[in-house]
């Protein structure tokens, strides 16, 4: 085959900075496998390293963190307790409770209000020497 007959390859278009992602978008199947790594170490009857702990968490918070909701990422958020509540964490500044019912939401607010008045009167009672 001769140069001239090869079918020229057309480099790929360079992609400005406006258009390109600053994070790409992780993948569903990296998130399925550390949430599921995570709640086996939360599952674990055997004796865990915190830092292998710390290190599956870190790493599911940071791929949860560029991920968009949708009802995929809600089914597995269901399915793994462990990384749901990461989720939650997350997004808790925008959303509060935003994965449990209202219901229960709201009678969780009203206990940790309730635990929190309790302290402050316990602190007034008996000061700390």
């Amino acid at each position: 085959m001769t140069e001239a007959s090869r079918p020229k390859r057309r480099r790929p278009a360079a992609v400005s900075q406006a258009t390109a992602p600053s994070q790409p978008t992780p993948d569903l199947a990296l998130l399925r496998a550390l949430a599921g790594l995570l709640q086996r170490l939360e599952a674990s009857r055997l004796r865990v390293s915190a830092d292998q702990y710390r290190s599956v968490a870190r790493q599911l918070a940071q791929a949860l963190s560029g991920v968009h909701a949708d009802a995929a990422l809600h089914a597995l958020l269901d399915a793994h307790p462990a990384a749901a509540e990461i989720y939650e964490n997350q997004n808790y500044r925008h959303a509060g409770l935003c994965r449990c019912p209202l219901e229960l939401a709201l009678w969780s607010e009203f206990l940790a209000r309730e635990v929190l008045h309790k302290a402050a009167l316990c602190a007034r009672e008996k000061p700390l020497s």
